[in-house]
């Protein structure tokens, strides 16, 4: 009965003009995919590490892989990273270890190098390779005995730069962090301090000394195109003064002097430093419609800077300082004199520390350190 049924069904099929397709196995898809993004400059990257998981669900996850070159992890965020010669493993945090069936996950991570950087190419989900279609085993999560791993400062998703200091372990700031002033240093220091930091137990700590030969700051290359935002937390001791500061600087190859940020006439202040233009202009209405930085307690410095549209924005503590504005249109007693010649900047490097042009000193710390594509927030 069962085979005069099934001829009898293939008969009426043929006798339909019909074409009965048969399906051959599935192929499983892979266990995972991994994107790997990175921004470099002439030591130093990092990398924003996309996991998207395969048809497993998991409870937890380890990543691995080899590095080709000599690239070094010297921090990371949202995941415990390690590494030993070459081979790189990073594991999945308490929070964010569940991984459902074709859901995706994010970490990063900061390194130095030197010659080629190139993306790594054997990457393995729990111990399946990424292009092998056999299901991820779910791993129970161990805690390592060597981490470069930290709670990432907020914004680090996709940063050109981002840095808490907590893997810094020297009394100086190591990579992606270079000491030193491009003009003259003094007696100014830049330490490593155990005992004041704004998030963690670490932050870099400068002690400005006044005069223009005790210059001190600490510095790391950028790379990126676009608009670009910066933010970090800096706390001090003195109030800005009524002579020029500086706090922060960024060289500018357009014109190749620097950009920097920080004080006069007691109040937050832009200088551009190839023609002393200030942000706002040094005039009372002006200085009324920046603000002072207030001593003793953290606070949150952002900016916008826009190189192409030749614009610039600030923020303190997450209020817009309508005095520090550039945009295009001049502002009487803001940036009339800064638009007087066209400006387009290209800035290649981040720079934080103390340059003072007078006798005034003053004691810094910085803390979470990070530059973006868009904006960070505090």
């Amino acid at each position: 009965m069962t085979r005069f049924a099934g001829a009898l069904a293939a008969l009426c099929l043929a006798a339909a003009g019909t074409t009965a397709l048969v399906a051959g196995p599935a192929t499983a898809a892979p266990a995972c995919s991994v994107g790997y993004r990175v921004n470099q400059w002439q030591t130093g990257y990092t990398a924003e590490i996309t996991v998207t998981n395969g048809a497993t669900p998991l409870s937890s996850w380890t990543l691995t892989w080899h590095y080709a070159g000599n690239q070094t992890v010297t921090s990371a965020w949202n995941a415990t990273v390690r590494q030993t010669g070459t081979a790189v493993t990073a594991e999945s945090l308490s929070y964010n270890g569940a991984l459902p069936a074709g859901g995706s996950v994010s970490f990063g991570l900061q390194g130095t190098y030197s010659g080629t950087n190139a993306e790594p190419a054997d990457f393995a989900l729990n111990g399946v390779a990424c292009g092998d279609t056999t299901p991820p085993a779910t791993t129970t999560p161990t805690t390592p005995t060597t981490t470069t791993s930290a709670p990432p400062p907020a914004g680090c998703t996709g940063a050109v730069l981002c840095d808490d200091f907590e893997q810094q372990t020297g009394t100086t700031p190591g990579a992606p962090w270079t000491v030193g002033a491009a003009n003259c240093q003094g007696t100014g220091t830049v330490t490593v301090d155990g005992s004041v930091a704004h998030s963690g137990t670490r932050s870099v700590k400068v002690a400005g000394q006044g005069g223009y030969c005790n210059h001190a700051f600490f510095g790391s290359g950028l790379t990126t195109s676009g608009p670009l935002f910066g933010r970090f937390w800096v706390r001090h001791t003195t109030p800005l003064p009524a002579g020029h500061v500086t706090f922060l600087a960024m060289r500018d190859a357009t014109d190749g002097r620097d950009l920097r940020a920080g004080g006069q006439n007691r109040a937050l202040q832009w200088n551009r430093e190839s023609d002393d233009a200030t942000l706002p202009a040094q005039s009372p209405a002006g200085v009324a419609l920046s603000a002072p930085l207030p001593t003793g307690t953290w606070s949150c410095f952002e900016f916008r800077l826009d190189g192409a549209a030749g614009q610039l924005r600030t923020w303190l503590d997450g209020t817009e300082v309508a005095g520090l504005v550039v945009d295009g249109v001049p502002t009487a007693d803001v940036d009339q004199q800064w638009l007087a010649r066209s400006w387009h900047p290209s800035v290649t490097d981040l720079r934080l520390g103390w340059e003072s042009y007078g006798g005034d000193a003053d004691t810094l710390w910085f803390d979470d350190v990070a530059v973006s594509t868009s904006r960070i927030g505090c």
